[in-house]
């Protein structure tokens, strides 16, 4: 029991160091007045090019075979040849099984291939499993893994079991970016979204993202800002730059810009690469691609 309190009190020190107890009104409040007054101004072709080049292009389905993969795939390599003047995504989000298909189709140099893993996207399996699915995402070509917090056990208040876990697929990771998924939607309050943002960097994440997409609701502005804050405080205090994903529910231009915008307003400049902002994505490639080029394109 002892152990259990001091363990305990790890996870409330680093907690304490932050304010997390926040009023899901005010928050709303805020980001209404940044969506209302700077939203605007950042609609322009150079932010739509860049948000492109910021996307991790996502087939997460259940129908999704090697040949589907390989498909998707080449349209990545197809785009460096259609469009030599546009940037291209900044990573290919699948399956663990199918890294070794990305990575064997991919030609184009700067794309990243992304898998989810670890009992994606419940998180309910074994540390064990965990470990093992992402050792082998990453033996077969992945860059960057995608994994869920377990809710349940931090919705509980076990931290620890939580942090432990982050540790050790970071430890699995090792060099490998980790993008720790908070699953928003689930936590409910800005209060639980700002503590899960604050262990999830605390124990190793080198992202951290909303949500699945598998569960409702996925992004929203509000849950956005909530980490993009945690991530600011994280920094002035541990001097470490950690990235932001929204992903889920990301439907339209407009959704990117509001992401986009809050990343800006809260973060600054230094965030806006895609080395430390992500967007999941499936839709909104060729939504984007079409605003870019002033014609409806169905490229992906």
């Amino acid at each position: 029991m002892e152990n259990n309190e001091s363990t305990q009190s790890k996870y409330d020190a680093a907690l304490a160091k932050y304010n997390t107890n926040l009023n899901d009104a005010e928050v709303a409040a805020e980001v209404a007045g940044i969506i209302a007054e700077k939203v605007p101004a950042n609609n322009t072709p150079e932010v739509k090019k860049f948000l492109f080049n910021c996307i991790d292009l996502t087939t997460l389905n259940s129908t999704d075979s090697d040949e589907s993969v390989m498909k998707f795939t080449q349209k990545v390599n197809q785009f460096d040849e259609e469009f030599p003047d546009l940037k291209n995504v900044a990573a290919i989000c699948v399956y663990p099984n199918f890294a070794e298909v990305v990575k064997d189709t991919l030609e184009v140099e700067d794309v990243k291939i992304a898998c989810v893993s670890a009992g994606f996207p419940s998180s309910q399996t074994f540390i064990e499993v965990k470990v093992a699915e992402t050792a082998m995402a990453i033996m077969e070509g992945a860059d960057e893994i995608d994994i869920v917090i377990s809710v349940g056990k931090f919705l509980s208040g076990d931290y620890e079991t939580m942090c432990d876990e982050i540790q050790e697929l970071k430890a699995t990771c090792k060099e490998h970016h980790l993008k720790v998924i908070l699953e928003t939607g689930a936590l409910k309050t800005a209060a639980n979204i700002k503590k899960a943002s604050i262990l999830s960097m605390y124990a190793g994440a080198d992202f951290i993202k909303t949500s699945t997409g598998k569960q409702q609701p996925a992004a929203t502005p509000e849950a956005a800002y909530v980490m993009c804050q945690a991530i600011k405080e994280y920094h002035a205090l541990t001097g470490n730059k950690i990235g932001f994903k929204p992903a889920g529910g990301i439907n339209c231009v407009n959704d990117a810009l509001i992401y986009y915008t809050i990343v800006k307003e809260v973060l600054g400049e230094e965030w806006l690469n895609n080395g430390l902002f992500r967007l999941g994505t499936s839709r909104l490639a060729n939504l984007l691609l079409s605003e870019i080029k002033g014609e409806e394109m169905k490229f992906f």
